[in-house]
């Protein structure tokens, strides 16, 4: 039986960072952006009350570019653009399939922990 509310919640990074931060953040490189291109999708393919789009705070990947995750895929993209987000929504969304291309890596979770500790 299922007890979800919603068959998917998709978590866009909005994480906004003070500028002396030295840290780069998802809202300054388009994640609010992102986040309303998904709110559009979901409403346009009538999944209002199935797909849930949520803000996110930080994602602990900034320095990747606007990060995304799909749950309970547990899909993660990273540095997500604009002209991305259709086939990201047609594929990982809609058909819970990998956009192997796209999806981020050990490698990329890696590079961000080894550039923290410089």
């Amino acid at each position: 039986m299922n007890h979800r509310k919603y068959q998917k919640h998709v978590f866009v990074c909005t994480n906004k960072r003070n500028p002396e931060s030295g840290r780069q953040d998802c809202a300054s490189c388009g994640g609010d952006e992102l986040r309303l291109q998904l709110v559009k999708l979901v409403n346009k393919h009538g999944l209002k009350g199935k797909i849930r789009i949520n803000k996110s705070g930080c994602l602990d990947t900034c320095e990747m570019g606007p990060a995304l995750v799909i749950y309970p895929s547990e899909y993660w993209y990273l540095n997500v653009q604009n002209d991305q987000i259709e086939t990201i929504f047609e594929q990982s969304i809609i058909r819970d399939k990998v956009v192997d291309e796209w999806i981020a890596t050990s490698q990329e979770f890696d590079e961000i922990k080894r550039n923290r500790l410089k």
